[in-house]
């Protein structure tokens, strides 16, 4: 399939973004519901690092990682992952729309590269990445051809033995038309030669705007109010593993 993205999919992710409203104290790290779902992802996120770092060493340093986020939004991810030890000059931030760029280059260190644009045609090189990083963006991507593209050019930045992490929910939301579910299936379809580890994560957020703090840790022990996947899908290195 072509590399070359839709100009009017494209177009219809910017008026998807568009309807959105500005973010609000909703996702702000000082509720409760926030940070216990932000907290919770991290810890996700190093169980599946040092998975990986006990079937290949190179994943043990941090400080090696080379990383590209597709939809880096104001850069909330990446600040994150700089704190877990990865190099600012080995981060790439990719964002279609030019307000979060630039929000994110207000935010991150100088060294960080972020690059504006589609992220189907960014100047990424081949092979060159460890971990490709695409948070609540395929939702968001309501083309199953635009998903595929997408999917193929992050699949071709990896290099072998490296990782799509891919964080979505999986079911559609009824009050919105603009996010689309991403269920686990859907990511096997898009990268059918990875290797999956999943990791159910995220209270529902609706329902965790409503809990009291104390009880957070209590509903999220309950799989089945969790609402989102953080899915690791490796691709195979030069022997197949």
């Amino acid at each position: 399939m072509s590399p070359n993205p839709s100009p009017e999919e494209t177009a219809r992710v910017v008026e998807r973004y568009a309807r959105r409203p500005a973010l609000d104290g909703r996702y702000s790290l000082l509720r409760p519901e926030v940070m216990h779902a932000v907290q919770e992802r991290q810890r996700a996120l190093a169980g599946l690092l040092r998975e990986a770092a006990r079937r290949d060493p190179r994943w043990a340093d941090l400080t090696a990682l080379r990383l590209t986020e597709v939809g880096c939004g104001n850069g909330g991810n990446l600040l994150e992952l700089l704190r877990l030890g990865l190099r600012p000059e080995h981060l790439t931030a990719l964002e279609l729309l030019p307000e979060r760029a630039a929000s994110a280059r207000d935010v991150l260190p100088a060294g960080l590269a972020v690059i504006e644009g589609d992220a189907c045609i960014a100047p990424v090189e081949p092979g060159s990445q460890d971990l490709v990083l695409a948070s609540t963006v395929f939702s968001s991507l309501l083309d199953a051809a635009f998903q595929q593209r997408l999917a193929d050019a992050m699949w071709r930045w990896l290099r072998p033995g490296g990782a799509v992490l891919c964080y979505d929910f999986a079911f559609d939301n009824p009050r919105n038309p603009d996010v689309r579910g991403v269920p686990v299936a859907r990511l096997r379809q898009l990268w059918p030669e990875a290797r999956l580890s999943v990791r159910r994560v995220t209270l529902a957020p609706p329902l965790a705007r409503r809990l009291p703090a104390p009880l957070l840790p209590l509903f999220n022990a309950l799989p089945l109010l969790r609402t989102h996947r953080l899915v690791w899908l490796a691709r195979p290195d030069l022997r197949g593993n």
